[in-house]
């Protein structure tokens, strides 16, 4: 249903390089790069994460109660994210662990330009 999700960032280098690989084991990479623009995903046609430069020139801003949400296949994956996110230089915003009983077990960090992430899974 999502074809992509849009962040602002401050380098496209940098941001780039976090999200390539912190999905590497995804098979993510740069599928289409514009400049101003990168999509990272698996392939074309596929859900993708596009990071960029504001078009106003303005410093990008996380926004209030946006967060991205990735899913993992079991609480193990989950927990490798939120710890490789963190590696490659996010911060923490709350530690793996059960949200709600038997429903929901997540992760969040901060990336490198303050988006809220979310690793987790459902059951």
């Amino acid at each position: 249903m999502i074809g992509y999700t849009t962040i602002g960032v401050s380098d496209m280098e940098r941001a780039k390089t976090f999200y390539t690989e912190l999905f590497a084991d995804k098979g993510a990479k740069v599928v289409i790069d514009t400049g101003r623009i990168a999509f990272i995903g698996t392939k074309r046609g596929e859900p993708m994460l596009a990071v960029c430069e504001p078009y106003d020139k303005q410093a990008p801003t996380p926004g209030n109660g946006v967060m991205l949400a990735f899913p993992a296949s079991d609480k193990a994956e989950a927990e490798a994210l939120y710890h490789k996110a963190i590696s490659l230089g996010a911060t923490d915003d709350g530690a793996p662990g059960q949200r709600i009983p038997d429903r929901f077990y997540g992760g969040y960090v901060r990336d490198l330009d303050g988006n809220k992430i979310c690793f987790f899974v459902f059951g």
